[in-house]
């Protein structure tokens, strides 16, 4: 790490993803968290997932925005493989979403994720304040569908 990053830092910020701390998001995925903002409830990501890895059932209660450099993201509206953008508007509900080979990418999310279990149920909220405390260390989360009760 060259420099101190400060994800919630105002104003102006460039920051290189080598100078933010990987942290586990759920068994496969690590992220690091580039920036959010107290103020508008934004957030942007850098994430990494092994092969297998997947993300629950959730749905958007902000829009997303993502672009994969490196493998194949797979969920509910298809394939989005290295070099794809993708948009997911306010209200947009997943099954899940998995890759099949290491695979990585920029999330842009502008607002709340409510990630549910098997019976509907809100597990919890991926908001910026969650991300933060993941970031911090102060919270483990787990979005994926494997280790549901290890993490419960």
């Amino acid at each position: 790490m060259t420099e101190q990053h400060e994800p919630g830092k105002l104003g102006d910020l460039i920051v290189n993803i080598n100078d933010c701390h990987e942290v586990a998001l759920g068994v496969g995925t690590t992220i690091r968290l580039l920036r959010y903002s107290e103020e508008t409830g934004d957030w942007v990501l850098w994430v990494h997932m092994e092969p297998g890895a997947t993300f629950a059932p959730h749905w958007h209660l902000g829009h997303g925005q993502y672009f994969v450099t490196k493998g194949e993201l797979i969920y509910d509206v298809g394939s989005a493989p290295a070099g794809t953008y993708g948009y997911e508007p306010i209200g947009s509900r997943h099954s899940e979403a998995r890759c099949e080979e290491v695979t990585e990418y920029l999330f842009m999310g502008h607002g709340a994720v409510a990630f549910t279990d098997d019976a509907g149920e809100v597990r919890f909220i991926l908001n910026h304040e969650f991300l933060r405390d993941v970031a911090k260390g102060e919270v483990v989360s787990n979005v994926a569908n494997e280790g549901l009760e290890e993490a419960a």
